[in-house]
């Protein structure tokens, strides 16, 4: 597979004819093996596994309708009362993140209002708290654990 800037994990992978799938835990069915699935597929089992993301609040390809045209979201991370916490959007390996990957989540975020996104092509990582007032994006060095939206009083 693909090599990636996360840790390794093992995963359910089969062929079928002349496809390759991987079992998607988060969606319970196989799906196709891209580049785009091998990054989302690690990088969920790096938040469920080394950054303790609750895996029933993570959704994948969620559907939004914006401006009357429906839009897939790679994934939603929710928080404890069920709204919506943070957008990821994954590339492949191959597509470098630039501001039209950043614009791509604030087209989402339209119709989520979240105040944060994380973005990831398996090689980088991005985790970002939108600035509401400055219309700006505050960029953490590291993604953080799921403890840092509840912290221990």
């Amino acid at each position: 597979m693909w090599q990636l800037n996360l840790p390794s994990y093992n995963f359910n992978i089969k062929k079928n004819k002349d496809k390759l799938l991987i079992l998607d835990s988060q969606r319970k069915r196989f799906v196709t093996l891209t580049p785009e699935e091998w990054v989302r597929q690690n990088f969920i089992q790096f938040l469920i596994l080394d950054k303790n993301y609750p895996g029933a609040l993570i959704a994948v390809e969620s559907q939004l309708e914006i401006n009357g045209m429906k839009k897939r979201c790679d994934a939603i991370i929710y928080n404890r009362e069920g709204q919506p916490l943070i957008i990821v959007e994954f590339k492949s390996p191959s597509i470098a993140i630039s501001q039209k990957t950043f614009d791509q989540a604030a087209v989402y975020n339209s119709k989520l209002n979240v105040t944060y996104f994380m973005i990831s092509n398996g090689i980088e990582h991005y985790f970002c708290r939108i600035d509401k007032q400055k219309m700006s994006y505050d960029f953490f060095p590291e993604i953080p654990d799921f403890t840092f939206f509840y912290p221990q009083i």
